[in-house]
């Protein structure tokens, strides 16, 4: 089946410029070119869109708008900016609604490249399934309401990163569990933070962001009864996981933004783990008698009695808020990072390794059911598995085992 994409620009030369470049995959993609975002919507009232690219500055209505709708219309639809203007006020619009922002000229390859990548993680979600299985629950958790305070006082001018911390002390719980967090050796600060804006200042915004966000989500739940599940031992190793990501990440030179989105990976990697325990107690005790029986990983166990994983839920869960795509591929493939398209070391990479170490460190944490391995054939693929070493001992754990894919 052919990838359904919308294209929307009001520069009429920019439209066929696109077609020009992308002529090659007509037989791949259905593409559709429109010059506002008014036809765009009217479009997908009638034909179904698996991508929207949209331009950022067009009147009427500008990008972050348009895209802003289609994730309340068309949830599923991934929404992605190509545009020249890097204004950062509108940039920052985008926050929550925009999986992917490109910026003009943008190579074809790189456009190719990311369309690829979004709807091949779209395919490997098992959709079907893991939307048949959140039909079921009674309730799916929701965007913190602090996260969502944070994100429409970016979209505001003239926003401060004091600006941020003051919303999150206005949560006196929210924010004794932040500086319990950020006073911790896992971000190996200098000195002791005192308040959720100094906090702020030292994180940066990003970091908050993602700690609020999940903290929030995290405290949607009660903890289950259900032997050997444990909401504090699952939050410790998020927090354990996104700080090793983030160091990964920064051993690896790869950039203060592919470090965040690591971070947030490694934060949010085992949401679908809380969701699945919570929604489900009954079927997942079974996922725990599976994997004890049959001497199994947990997720093995999870594919048995739901047909699915807990990478995939939190994949498609975090898919609906709107998270970067390479954030949203890095938790549903922490675990088959050979999925993925690319050849690069991404965030994907610092979660897959991040997440594995932190299990060993801990011996697991649950029952005697085995923990996960890191893939020898993925690093070797993308050309990193000798820094594998120089990885673990940074995160001051040993490297096996591992196991090739």
């Amino acid at each position: 089946m052919s990838v359904k994409i919308l294209f929307v620009d009001d520069e009429p030369l920019i439209l066929q410029g696109l077609q020009r470049t992308l002529r090659s995959m007509r037989h791949e993609w259905e593409m559709k070119f429109v010059g506002n975002g008014a036809s765009a919507l009217a479009l997908m009232s009638t034909t179904p869109v698996d991508v929207v690219v949209s331009d950022m500055r067009m009147p009427g209505m500008n990008g972050a708008q348009l895209l802003a709708e289609v994730m309340r219309l068309y949830p599923k639809t991934i929404r992605i900016i190509l545009s020249g203007h890097a204004d950062k006020n509108l940039i920052l619009k985008c926050v929550g609604s925009t999986h992917q922002y490109l910026s003009k000229p943008c190579e074809p390859a790189a456009l190719l490249s990311v369309i690829r990548r979004a709807t091949s993680l779209e395919s490997s979600l098992e959709t079907d399934r893991v939307k048949e299985l959140v039909a079921q629950m009674g309730e799916l958790p929701t965007v913190p309401t602090l996260y969502s305070q944070i994100v429409t006082v970016l979209n505001e001018p003239n926003t401060t990163i004091d600006d941020v911390g003051e919303i999150v002390e206005q949560d006196p719980a929210m924010t004794a569990r932040l500086l319990k967090l950020v006073n911790s050796a896992y971000f190996g600060l200098r000195r002791q933070v005192a308040s959720a804006t100094e906090a702020a200042s030292y994180l940066g915004i990003d970091t908050i962001k993602s700690l609020v966000l999940a903290t929030g989500t995290f405290d949607q739940y009660h903890t289950p009864t259900l032997e050997g599940f444990s909401l504090e031992t699952l939050w410790n190793h998020s927090v354990q996981t996104a700080a090793g990501a983030r160091s990964i990440a920064q051993l690896e030179e790869a950039g203060q933004k592919l470090a965040d989105e690591a971070f947030v990976a490694g934060m949010l990697h085992d949401v679908g783990k809380l969701i699945l325990a919570c929604s489900f107690a009954e079927q997942y005790k079974q996922v725990f008698d599976r994997a004890l029986s049959s001497h199994c990983e947990l997720i093995a166990a999870e594919r048995e009695v739901f047909g699915t994983t807990h990478a995939a839920v939190g994949g498609y869960l975090l898919g609906l808020w709107g998270l970067p795509v390479p954030v949203v591929e890095a938790i549903a493939l922490h675990h088959s990072p050979e999925a993925t398209l690319e050849k690069d070391f991404t965030p994907l990479t610092a979660v897959h390794v991040a997440n594995v170490m932190a299990q060993n460190q801990t011996g697991g944490g649950t029952l005697s059911i085995p923990t996960s391995l890191i893939s020898q054939d993925y690093l070797a693929d993308i050309g990193l598995l000798d820094r594998l070493m120089v990885w673990g001992e940074k995160l001051s754990v040993h490297t096996q085992p591992t196991a090739n894919t």
